[in-house]
């Protein structure tokens, strides 16, 4: 049994919480009963989405590591950057070079005070509490200004998160919004879940995760290829995660793995 730990001002531990079940899916334990009981409900439909968790945090290490060796960003902008855990977007940068700056954005309560007391190391990394869906509260924060000039190339990552902001709430203006601030040569790193491969399970999911208070969207290639509109894919272009530049090659089997990801350079 995970044992629970004290409850922050502002968090409801009878209500499940995305990071906090994203958590628990890669194995963390800043969790709470019902995050992990959704988790359980859905893995118990498809047994694959806790691996697809973990392959996709794996996307997120690579996707990293090659922006900063390859790319040569120095900035990062984390969105939806949910709880810290091992090989964080900070650890991987500053492994290739100690002075890239690094802001996480999410707006969990308990992201909150886990980020400011782990992530917060120095100088150059800052947790900002904002909501994707209001990029005024995050792009006017006194660190973010601090940290990200976007007069030069950032990278902006928006990984596992797409997907719990409805159509309704306008994930696409907010993505446009950012990335007309960005400099030439910044890029944008994306993984999201896709409804193309068993359609009628993840039907069964979202419908199943809205019921227990969790809500999300499966979208189609299509629709996440809008998201990156104004970029230029780097290769191998928008693939399932464990595609993405791979450290050992192995097959992928599309039907257990439905989620997209890419990253796209702005020209």
């Amino acid at each position: 049994m995970t044992a629970e730990r004290s409850v922050p001002a502002g968090v409801d531990p009878n209500r499940p919480s995305s990071a906090r079940i994203y958590d628990y899916a890669i194995g963390g334990k800043d969790n709470y009963a019902v995050d992990r009981q959704v988790a359980e409900t859905v893995f118990a439909l498809a047994p694959e989405m806790r691996s697809m968790a973990r392959q996709n945090r794996e996307f997120l290490g690579r996707a990293v590591r090659f922006l900063a060796e390859e790319a040569g960003i120095r900035q990062f902008l984390d969105i939806g950057s949910g709880l810290p855990t091992q090989r964080n977007v900070h650890e991987v940068a500053h492994e290739v070079d100690p002075r890239c700056r690094v802001v996480y954005v999410d707006h969990d309560p308990i992201v909150a005070r886990y980020g400011d007391a782990l992530l917060a190391t120095s100088g150059d990394v800052a947790f900002v509490q904002a909501d994707l869906r209001a990029p005024d509260d995050y792009l006017g924060h006194p660190d973010l200004q601090r940290l990200i000039d976007f007069s030069e190339p950032v990278a902006v990552l928006m990984v596992a998160v797409l997907h719990f902001v409805p159509d309704e709430d306008g994930p696409a203006e907010v993505v446009t919004r950012l990335r007309d601030l960005m400099a030439p040569g910044s890029h944008l790193a994306i993984s999201h879940v896709t409804s193309e491969f068993r359609p009628q399970e993840i039907g069964n999911l979202v419908a199943v995760s809205g019921r227990a208070g969790a809500p999300w969207v499966a979208r189609d290639r299509a629709e996440i290829m809008r998201f990156f509109d104004g970029f230029e894919l780097v290769d191998p272009g928008l693939v399932t995660a464990p595609e993405w530049h791979p450290h050992v090659a192995r097959p992928v089997e599309p039907e257990k793995m439905w989620v997209y990801a890419g990253l796209g350079r702005l020209a």
